[in-house]
Formats: C-alpha cells, structure tokens, sequence
C-alpha cells in the first residue's frame, strides 16, 4: 500500500487563516497525511479544535508541546511538502531571515522538501520593498511563493494581496508533491495571453451552439504561468465555476467573434499566446430576436456559417510583421480518430495548416478531456518532435507545456 503524502499545514496569523480550514479538508479528502502548524495569532482566528478535527491530528504552536518527539526538528524532516496559508508579511519575514521562535519558523529551517508560500496581507504591505526583498530572497533559495490574488480585502478595501482559493492553492500543492520542481520562475517579465472555454453562439436570445469544453485546461494554463513569473491575459469564454487565477488578468467573452477580438488584442503585446479555447467552428448565419417556439411543424433548417480561425490568423498577423516575429503561438487539438486516420495523423495534418510552433493534442471522448480533472495528449513541434504527455492533473500537462514554451523562447 503506497503511504499517504505527508503535508505540514502552516496557518499564519491573518484574517485569512479562516480559509486554511477549506485547504485542510480538501488535502484530507484527497489521500492527504496533513499536520497542521498554526502560529499563536493564527488560533485567535480558527481553534485547534477546528484543525484536529479536520485533520485528526494534534495541533501545537510551540517547541515545548511534546518535547520527546522533537517537533520542530521531526515535522520538517518528515514532510513531503509543507504549505504555509496564509503566509503574512510577517512570517514571510521570519522565513527569509531565518528566525525560528515557534513550532512554523522552527519547521519551516529543517524542511528539505518543497515549501509552498501562499500570501495574503494589505496591497501596502505586499508592495512594500521590504516584503518584495524578502519574496526576492525566498525564491532565490527554491521556496515557492506564490503571486497573490486581487480583489476584496479586509474591511472596505480592495487590491493585490487577498488569499489565492483553496481550490487553487490545493492544485499547486498537489502539482509540487508531483514535481518539486514545476514552478521555477522562469517566465519573469514574460507577457502571456491564454484563451480558455468554450464559446457559445446564440441560436436565439435562449438556445446556442456551444461544447463540452469546462475551462479547466486553459486556467491551469494561465495559473501555472503567471506562478512561474508571466504577466497573464486570461481570454476565458465560457466555463465551469472556476476561481480567477491568482496573478492573472481575466478577459471575459461569450462568442467566437469576441474571442477573436480579445485575443487579437492582447496578443499585440505578448511573448506566447497559447489558444487552448475550445472555439466553435460554425455560427448560425441568423439569430433569432425573440424565442424560437415549439410548433406542430418541424423546426426549419438552422443554416451555419464559419467562424475565424483565429489559431491560423494568430501565425499568418505574425508572419506578415502585424505580431512580435519572435512570438511563440501554441494550439490545441481535441481529436477522434476515424476510418481514415488515427488521432496522431490528424493532429499532425492540423500542425501543418496552422502552422503554430507547438500544438498539444488530445483524444477526446466519453471521460477524456473535456469536463474531467486529468488529461493526457501528445505535444507536437513544428520542427518535428513528438513526445507524448503521459495522464496527469491538467496542472501537470499545463507545467509540460511551458517547459516546451520556455525552451522555445531561448532560440
């Protein structure tokens, strides 16, 4: 029987440390092993109680509590990851200085396994040059320090520097225990455009055409790199609930046209874009005005037009000077093999007409793909290469793509 991932749960002293109760369950749930390390500030408010029943393990803040053991020695030698929610300006602080004055600090020095920083604090403070030099420090040293969200904060204020959501927070974490080394920050000042979902083009002001596409893939995309470093344009059409990746500008759109629009838009700037949207090939040439109602007779014939490829579009404004010469543009292919071809001779035909510099192809049907946690594929190059990716979180397969972009950008 293969041991459960040991997880240290730091929780630091803010006001977000009520979201570290979401995080806990859902690495529990999971098959997690996960001891909790709150600091004292941080049991103002959440109890123990409130951890040891979510993690059925004891909680203590000091270096005294079962001395024997050597807690603040055992935990960190033990862990396989350990994950600090919320990581204040003060804790940041403590790590980056290597203070030890309770059971987190103490843990945090003997850990040699990855350690997850998530942080929340004031826009003031996280912009403050004392926290970035102590961000600066951490990362130079392989700690993980996530890119906080925007959005409400404490009281009336708004700003960069609210908690990333658990959910997220969760997939970083699994991501890590998978690949200790997925999220260098090797695309700083890199300027990225990600299209995600599915687009919907209206048959009347109540029906569409649409597809089965969650979003998923494209915010695990868009997530993974703005934590490697990239200033993300997120182009998201339509998609399950999903929390706005920290880090990331989010574009909303509804139709293919609108997609196009906005991609071609941000892409006027950007390094990479990578269009992993699931676009709608076809339009109705007419929208109805009112409700299209149910008589006795059969519905008439719904004529279709198509829409613009925007993936070809995207590489022939490149070649023609209208975008950087050097930008690196991925696709995505959901493919079914048929009577003629398998998905991979497919894949490879679609690579040739686009014309991308990578394309990452999938196989879809019933449980593959699309509305799914996991994906699997292949990555193809226009030089040539082929390497298939094996099944993994979309986490993963997004991680396996940007290795791909970054060695691209070094040309």
């Amino acid at each position: 029987m293969t041991p459960r991932p040991r997880v240290v749960l730091g929780v630091g002293g803010g006001i977000a440390a009520y979201k570290a109760c979401e995080v806990l369950r859902r690495l529990t749930e999971s098959g997690h092993e996960v001891r909790v390390v709150p600091t004292e500030a941080a049991l103002r408010f959440v109890g123990a109680a409130t951890f040891e029943a979510l993690s059925g393990n004891k909680v203590h803040t000091g270096v005294f509590s079962d001395v024997p053991e050597v807690p603040h020695v055992r935990l960190g030698q033990q862990a396989d990851l350990v994950v600090v929610v919320p990581a204040t300006a003060d804790l940041l602080a403590k790590a980056a200085h290597g203070l030890a004055d309770d059971l987190l600090t103490g843990t945090l020095l003997t850990a040699r396994c990855p350690v997850l920083m998530v942080p929340a604090m004031h826009t003031e403070m996280w912009e403050h040059a004392a926290t970035r030099a102590n961000v600066a420090t951490l990362r130079s040293r392989g700690t993980v320090v996530t890119e906080p969200a925007s959005g409400r904060l404490t009281g009336a204020d708004t700003g960069k520097g609210r908690l990333a959501d658990p959910a997220e927070i969760v997939d970083l974490a699994r991501l890590l225990l998978h690949r200790p080394d997925a999220l260098p920050r090797d695309l700083e000042g890199v300027r990225v455009v990600v299209s995600a979902g599915g687009t919907r083009e209206p048959l009347d002001p109540v029906r569409y055409l649409g597809n089965r596409s969650s979003g998923k893939q494209g915010y695990a995309l868009a997530r993974t790199a703005a934590q490697r470093g990239a200033h993300v344009t997120l182009v998201s059409a339509h998609t399950l609930p999903l929390p706005e990746p920290a880090g990331a500008e989010v574009v909303r759109v509804g139709t293919a046209a609108q997609l196009r629009d906005a991609v071609h838009a941000a892409a006027v700037g950007a390094d990479v874009v990578v269009m992993a949207a699931a676009v709608a090939d076809f339009r109705p040439v007419v929208s109805a005005e009112f409700k299209i109602k149910k008589t006795a007779r059969d519905p008439d014939p719904v004529a279709l037009t198509r829409n613009a490829d925007v993936l070809a579009e995207l590489v022939a404004a490149r070649d023609s000077g209208a975008l950087p010469s050097e930008q690196v543009i991925v696709g995505f292919a959901a493919e079914t093999g048929d009577s003629g071809a398998d998905v991979l001779d497919h894949a490879r035909a679609k690579l040739r007409r686009k014309g991308c510099d990578l394309l990452v192809v999938n196989a879809v049907g019933e449980g593959k793909a699309f509305e799914t946690e996991d994906n699997a594929g292949w990555l193809l190059a226009a030089d040539g290469a082929e390497r298939p990716i094996a099944l993994g979180s979309k986490a993963q397969l997004a991680t396996e793509v940007w290795d791909s972009v970054v060695q691209l950008l070094k040309r």
